[in-house]
C-alpha cells in the first residue's frame, strides 16, 4: 500500500476554511455553542459567523435549539459514512466481537495527515466500565498506540515524507517487529491502549484499537488477538 500524498501547501479558500473550522468546533464541543462563542472560535466578526453558520444549515450540517445555540446536525452523520465505506463495513462485525470478547471499547483510527483520528467505534454490550471512544476523536502522532501503530506500516523514508517534521518513534519500529503496539498515560492519565495496523489497498493507513483504564493486562495476548483482527479485516477488503 502506497500511503496518500499530503496536500500541497497552494492557495486555500478562506470562506470554505472557516466553515470547515466552524464543523471541527462544533464537532469538538461538549454542548452546544453560542453564535459569539462560534465567532471567537472562529477568530471573525459575528456578522461573518453567521453568515457560514446560515450556509451550513441550508446543507444539514448545523442546527440551531430555541435559544439559538448551534450544535452539528445530522447532514455530518451522512457524510462520515462516506469515509473509508468499505473500511467500516469490513471493520464492523470484527470490531463488535472484539469488544464483546475483550469487554473493552474498540476502535478503528486512520491516518489524518499530522493526526490520528477515530473513524468508527464499538463498545462492548455487557460492560457498564468500558472507556468510551467517540468517533472523530483526533490526538497527535506523537502519543498513542494507533498513532504508534499506523506509523509502524511506513517505513522510514514513507513517514519522512509524509509528516516532515515529525519524528519516527523508537515504539513504531518494535511495533513493526511485533505486530502491535502498546501505550500507556499517553493520551489520557491513566488510559492504556493496543493497537495493530490495518493495511490495504486503497484505504487510509489505519489501526485497529481497544482502550482501558489502567495497566497490568496481558498486553501481548491482546496485541496478538488485535493483529488477527487487523487480519481478518484486511482479507474482507481483497
Amino acid at each position: 500500500m502506497t500511503p496518500p500524498e499530503p496536500a500541497g501547501a497552494g492557495s486555500q479558500s478562506q470562506t470554505l476554511s472557516r466553515g470547515i473550522r466552524a464543523l471541527e468546533l462544533l464537532a469538538d464541543a461538549e454542548n452546544p455553542l453560542s453564535i459569539a462563542e462560534l465567532s471567537d472560535g472562529l477568530g471573525v466578526h459575528r456578522s461573518i459567523a453567521y453568515r457560514i453558520l446560515r450556509t451550513l444549515e441550508s446543507h444539514s450540517l448545523v442546527m440551531r435549539d430555541d435559544a439559538g445555540r448551534v450544535s452539528a446536525a445530522p447532514g455530518l452523520a451522512a457524510l462520515a459514512r462516506g469515509v473509508s465505506r468499505d473500511l467500516q463495513s469490513a471493520a464492523l462485525p470484527e470490531l463488535s466481537l472484539l469488544a464483546n470478547e475483550l469487554s473493552m471499547t474498540a476502535f478503528v483510527a486512520v491516518w489524518d495527515r499530522q493526526n490520528c483520528v477515530t473513524l468508527m467505534t464499538v463498545e462492548p454490550t455487557h460492560s457498564r466500565t468500558a472507556l468510551i471512544q467517540r468517533p472523530g476523536t483526533r490526538h497527535s502522532f506523537t502519543a498513542g498506540a494507533p498513532g504508534i501503530a499506523i506509523q509502524s506500516a511506513m517505513t522510514e523514508d514513507q513517514w519522512d515524507r509524509l509528516a516532515p517534521g515529525q519524528k519516527y518513534r523508537s515504539e513504531s519500529r518494535a511495533a513493526r517487529e511485533r505486530g502491535y503496539a502498546v501505550s500507556h498515560n499517553e493520551v489520557i492519565e491513566g488510559v492504556s491502549a493496543v493497537a495493530a495496523p490495518v493495511t490495504a489497498a486503497g484505504q487510509l493507513p489505519a489501526a485497529v484499537s481497544v482502550v482501558y483504564f489502567g495497566s497490568g493486562k496481558d498486553e501481548d495476548a491482546m496485541g496478538l488477538r488485535l493483529a488477527e483482527t487487523a487480519r481478518r479485516i484486511e482479507a474482507a477488503l481483497r
